[in-house]
């Protein structure tokens, strides 16, 4: 059971990163870095906040699927014109915002698409 809300700032702001974070590194890595944000939190903070622990686990899951369909998608799209790695760009970065609006209302954000890697 995950908590409700955020015990301090601290881990709002870890919560935060990890799902922004996964967007930003996203973003800047063509639909393959955003998993690095969301690790950093979890191995930061993840042992000292079960919140910031299932906010992180939850946006890391998403941002490696995403990677994985990155590179994917990004190899078929040599041959397909890079239509499937742009739409994998834009699917990792606009649901990390998303992630990350729902951490600032103080809400989990269950990301679709995602294999549960990591528990």
């Amino acid at each position: 059971m995950v908590p409700v809300g955020y015990a301090n700032n601290d881990e709002k702001t870890w919560a935060l990163v990890s799902h922004f974070g996964g967007a930003v590194g996203a973003f800047v890595g063509a639909g393959g870095g955003g998993w690095i944000a969301p690790l950093i939190a979890m191995l930061a903070k993840g042992n000292e906040s079960p919140t910031v622990r299932a906010h992180a686990v939850a946006a890391l899951n998403f941002q490696i699927t995403m990677t994985i369909a990155a590179i994917i998608g990004w190899t078929v799209g040599c041959v397909l014109l890079w239509i499937p790695g742009l739409v994998v760009w834009a699917v990792a970065v606009i649901f990390g915002i998303i992630g990350g609006v729902r951490a600032n209302e103080g809400q989990l954000y269950r990301y679709p698409l995602t294999i549960q890697l990591i528990k």
